[in-house]
């Protein structure tokens, strides 16, 4: 069982950074970490994941160049470092965690935090 809290969300200007955490509990070195979104009217999407030993990373094309996925085992944390904000990477953002593999899927990951707001004003 993991159990993960998001936190760093907030209000941007088109052009800034924010760099948001989750703070994990549990056997977190053994699972494969994502951060997803969530917009207005919207279905949960990808963004960025990171394998359980930092082997592999993916990323959304539409975040690409813009957001770096990281993690620390020996602090159980993930984190987005997201840079060159625009006003549609507004949403509220979710970390999760799985077993095994990375993956791009939703449906693929076992536990979700509860989600922090990111606006970003034009």
């Amino acid at each position: 069982q993991v159990q993960l809290v998001e936190s760093g969300g907030g209000l941007v200007q088109a052009g800034g950074s924010l760099r948001l955490s989750c703070a994990a509990s549990g056997r977190f070195s053994s699972y494969a970490m994502g951060w997803f979104r969530q917009g207005p009217g919207k279905e949960r999407e990808f963004v960025a994941g990171i394998s359980w030993n930092i082997g592999s990373s993916a990323y959304a094309d539409s975040v690409k160049g813009r957001f770096t996925i990281s993690r620390d085992n020996a602090n159980n944390t993930v984190y987005l470092q997201m840079n060159s904000l625009k006003p549609e990477d507004t949403a509220v953002y979710y970390c999760a965690a799985k077993g095994e593999r990375l993956s791009l899927k939703t449906y693929d990951y076992l536990y979700w935090g509860q989600g922090t707001q990111v606006t970003v004003s034009s």
